[in-house]
């Protein structure tokens, strides 16, 4: 067997190379407790925050209420985070949600989250997060007009590649080029934060007086505008996706959380603070790129600066997204969800490169249409319907599965809240909006069953001799063998 060969040729050579090289084929453990927190605050942070706040203020129509809503979502952020701390202590294995509701429900709700995650909603999303980081690089070449669509999207697909084989190469290259990304947009943060301030205590307040007059208190608005700002915060639960490659995860998964979440928190309530001390409410409403029209307003003639680390924010995020989306698809094909190929381990790297591969492909052929975002809104209601199902197998397995060691434990009335929280987040859409949109949705969803049965449960064996070969010529491109163990 090709897998067998490999392997034994792995072995041969571990032999005749340094003593300090790593001696198994599996992923290492790579990532410390500061590349955790940037991977949380890097990912979290991405263009939203300096393009569209205005989606929170639309819906509440009200200073005060918007400011509210922005603490209310970081702290259901935080909390959604801490049981999910609890889930990645108590299953160490990486791929977020999949391997939680594989251990809670079994493979069928694990497979539909895979099927929705790798085809439609991880990939999109990086697609967009490139788009956005392309059309601000390109706008620099282009003064005064609007950038040809074909030069946004071939460099956008640049930078899939790009962000593609950095983490294909090395998962502490990776680890390095988040660290650098994150400190370049909390620099950009800050510089909006403290010139907030300084226009605060020079007596701009006036923007913030009767901030709840005219406020929007009906459910549909509020609901609408925690959906829009949860959206800012997505990215909350991306450092379970690598657990196996985290230091001490039960000590770093938990500290990266309580650190990172309220951290960005913070910076997204004080951004806020300071985008009102120099614009009013229907200026920010008007603006079509809140953070550059800040620049405009206050930074001038240094105002470049934004759209500038802007753009390093958004790779930054590509880049977090890229890291931990890949480690999804690789436990989906160690598990036998996806093409056995993809859960395969470079020989040279130690990193799943060709689930990171697989990963870059499907997002480039998002970025063709170019024009998803309503493709991804509409599956945005998707994420938190998983979100509450992985929660609530955390009290499912507080009963069934009681042998499983939890170095953290959070208070059962949290998983119960946020429940509730995404079971009204799901349905609030749906029942302000009605759309035809969700029902496909729901049928894409389902539509999973049919490959699940097809490939995954029945394994046809006309499947399996088209796969083998396909695998073997594979491995002998990418120089990739199965991993030598799995964790425990």
């Amino acid at each position: 067997m090709m897998e067998e060969t490999s392997l034994k040729r792995r072995r041969e050579d571990e032999k005749s190379i340094q003593s300090n090289e790593p001696k198994t084929t599996s992923l290492q453990k790579e990532v410390g407790l500061l590349s955790g927190i940037c991977i949380i605050v890097g990912t979290i942070i991405g263009s939203g925050i300096f393009i569209s706040p205005k989606s929170v203020l639309a819906n509440t129509e009200s200073v005060g209420p918007c400011l509210i809503i922005w603490a209310a979502c970081g702290i259901l952020a935080t909390l959604g985070a801490l049981c999910f701390a609890e889930l990645g202590t108590m299953i160490t294995k990486s791929g977020g949600e999949y391997p939680y509701l594989m251990e809670a429900f079994g493979p069928i709700p694990a497979y539909l989250f895979s099927w929705t995650s790798l085809i439609v909603m991880k990939p999109s999303s990086f697609a967009i997060i490139c788009l956005s980081f392309s059309e601000y690089v390109c706008a620099a070449f282009y003064s005064g007009c609007k950038p040809p669509g074909v030069v946004v999207k071939l460099l956008a697909a640049a930078a899939i590649l790009l962000i593609t084989t950095v983490n294909a190469m090395s998962v502490r290259l990776g680890s390095y080029v988040q660290n650098v990304f994150t400190a370049a947009k909390l620099v950009i943060v800050a510089i909006i934060i403290i010139s907030g301030l300084v226009f605060l205590a020079q007596g701009k307040t006036k923007n913030f007086q009767n901030s709840f007059e005219g406020a929007q208190t009906s459910v549909g608005a509020i609901s609408l505008a925690f959906y829009n700002g949860l959206w800012a915060y997505d990215g909350w639960n991306q450092l379970n996706y690598i657990t196996e490659e985290l230091r001490n995860p039960y000590r770093n998964l938990p500290m990266a959380i309580v650190i990172g979440i309220p951290l960005v928190t913070v910076c997204y309530i004080l951004v806020n603070i300071s985008y009102f001390t120099v614009m009013t409410p229907t200026e920010l409403l008007q603006s079509q790129a809140v953070a550059v029209t800040f620049g405009d307003r206050v930074l001038y003639p240094a105002s470049w600066v934004v759209p500038l680390f802007v753009a390093f924010s958004t790779i930054g995020a590509a880049n977090g997204t890229c890291f931990t989306a890949g480690r999804l698809i690789y436990v989906a094909g160690r598990e036998g969800h996806m093409l056995k190929v993809l859960s395969y381990i470079s020989v040279k790297r130690l990193t799943p490169a060709p689930a990171l591969i697989f990963y870059g492909i499907i997002a480039t052929i998002y970025i063709i249409p170019g024009d998803i975002n309503s493709l991804v809104n509409y599956f945005s209601f998707a994420a938190w319907l998983f979100y509450g199902m992985t929660i609530l197998g955390l009290i499912v397995m507080r009963f069934t599965r009681k042998d499983l060691e939890r170095p953290i434990k959070v208070p059962i009335f949290i998983p119960v809240f946020v429940i509730l929280i995404s079971l009204l987040l799901v349905l609030a859409p749906i029942i302000t909006k009605p759309a035809w949109e969700y029902l496909y949705c729901v049928l894409f969803i389902l539509s999973g069953l049919i490959f699940y049965f097809l490939f995954v449960h029945y394994k046809f064996e006309w499947a399996q001799r088209i796969s083998r070969p396909v695998t073997k010529h594979l491995q002998m491109l990418m120089e990739v063998v199965p991993p030598e163990k799995d964790p425990e």
